[in-house]
């Protein structure tokens, strides 16, 4: 995957804004299913908002490594309990392509 620039991460996060979370992780923490869900989620989309509750902070941070580790992904924003995820869909039918 190639890294995204400064100016790429910052196209990124005001597309981000307006976006709710689409997938929730709760008491249960990070399962297959919900890595599974992420995965449908970032093929349709390619960047969505996870809300990561019920987690402490130290818990957050390794949730957040370990769903980019699976899914390819790179996070592009945390505030709090939410984080925003970005990747390249190159077979969706209008990619979202952040500026050069």
């Amino acid at each position: 995957m190639i890294p995204i620039s400064p100016k790429q991460r910052r196209w990124l996060k005001q597309r981000a804004h307006h976006l709710k979370p689409v997938v929730l992780i709760g008491q249960r923490g990070l399962t297959e299913a919900v890595l599974a869900e992420i995965e449908r989620a970032l093929d349709d989309h390619e960047l969505i908002k996870i809300r990561l509750g019920a987690l402490e902070t130290e818990d957050r941070l390794a949730v957040i490594d370990h769903i980019c580790q699976k899914t390819g992904s790179e996070l592009i924003q945390r505030i709090g309990h939410i984080a925003a995820f970005y990747r390249y869909n190159p077979h969706k039918r209008d990619p979202l392509t952040p500026l050069a």
